[in-house]
């Protein structure tokens, strides 16, 4: 709902009612995840996707269902139905889609969600999908340190817990069914040494929905018109810089070191891969990694501190290019984020999409 959410406040705004169809459950060869939403107005104007074109239409035609109705109601897609070439889901996998009537000012929990969803502040937003009519529908929206709407008190504090850890997911309550949807600020990627590798990284990092961060301690490098694509630059000693910064990182933090120097490079490996973090790689040769190995290992990190670390950083795609070492380290990054085994598709079976890790 998040990639649609300032349509839905501005129809909410002019007291335009809408329905909103959210995934909340998916398997197998699913095109969209769980929180992927389509919206439709009551003038039929439609935002969003969940499924990539596959069943769009027969969702559009749900949301007006409900429109008219007034009642929510739990669909499923799956390419075992006798209608699946009807709706168009034959990639082999099945949703389970909540279509959701809004009408502004009926509901403190929705009109909470809509409101908060686009502020940019942590906010997670849970809604009973299955279960008891008297029940479904309704909705809770809470932050940190607030909630609207009503549900029982241990759904609050299951909603919070999984906000404060950015998940999205069902949550059994009783013979009822609520899916919570957990929006947090994107994930960081801090990216130390301000050279062409970092440029290139820089803009496939934001293009992947990351806030992009590059870190130098040399101001002559560290400029806002060689790393347009950044979120912030910061001029300091990155081990100074991630010393200041570590209260603030979390377990969706990715940390790219690519200074290449070990003045630099192995004070602040020796902080980062003591941190929680999702991801730490450095740059340089397979020689390079087993000095810094060394080093590391005699200022007393532990054998599974040092197997966090990905060194030499990204896969081996033949990468000589900045850009092309960009995409071999952002296809690890995603491998490693998603658990994907980093061999061609051609090479294996199950599953083409994977649990999040």
């Amino acid at each position: 709902m998040q990639d649609i959410a300032a349509q839905l406040h501005a129809w909410h705004t002019t007291g335009r009612p809408f329905a909103v169809a959210t995934v909340v459950r998916a398997s197998g060869s699913a095109p969209r995840g769980p929180g992927a939403a389509l919206a439709v107005d009551a003038y039929g104007e439609a935002v969003g996707s969940i499924s990539g074109g596959c069943v769009e239409s027969a969702v559009y035609e749900s949301c007006q269902e409900a429109l008219a109705s007034g009642t929510p109601v739990l669909e499923h897609f799956g390419y075992s139905d006798e209608d699946a070439f009807a709706v168009g889901l034959t990639c082999g996998g099945s949703l389970d889609v909540f279509v959701h009537p809004v009408v502004p000012g009926t509901s403190p929990g929705l009109d909470a969600a809509v409101r908060l969803v686009s502020s940019g502040v942590p906010v997670a937003v849970a809604r009973v999908v299955d279960g008891p009519p008297a029940l479904l529908g309704r909705t809770l929206t809470v932050t940190p340190d607030a909630s609207y709407g009503a549900l029982p008190h241990p759904v609050v504090a299951e909603t919070r817990a999984m906000l404060a850890a950015g998940r999205t997911g069902l949550l059994p309550v009783g013979d009822a069914t609520v899916f919570v949807e957990s929006y947090v600020p994107p994930p960081r990627l801090l990216i130390f040494g301000a050279m062409d590798f970092a440029a290139a990284l820089a803009r496939i990092g934001r293009f992947l929905g990351y806030r992009v961060t590059v870190c130098d301690a040399r101001p002559v490098f560290a400029t806002r018109r060689r790393f347009p694509d950044a979120d912030e630059i910061v001029v300091d000693w990155p081990h100074r810089y991630l010393d200041a910064e570590a209260p603030r990182l979390d377990a969706r933090t990715a940390v790219c070191v690519l200074t290449h120097d070990a003045k630099f490079d192995l004070p602040l490996l020796e902080r980062a891969l003591r941190l929680p973090l999702a991801y730490v790689g450095a740059l340089g040769s397979r020689r390079t990694h087993h000095d810094r190995l060394t080093h590391l290992r005699e200022a007393g990190l532990t054998t599974a501190e040092l197997s966090r670390l990905h060194s030499p950083i990204g896969l081996d795609l033949g990468a000589r290019t900045p850009e092309e070492t960009a995409v071999s380290i952002a296809a690890e990054l995603v491998a490693h984020t998603r658990g994907g085994t980093c061999l061609p598709l051609t090479t294996t079976r199950g599953p083409i999409h994977h649990e999040q890790a």
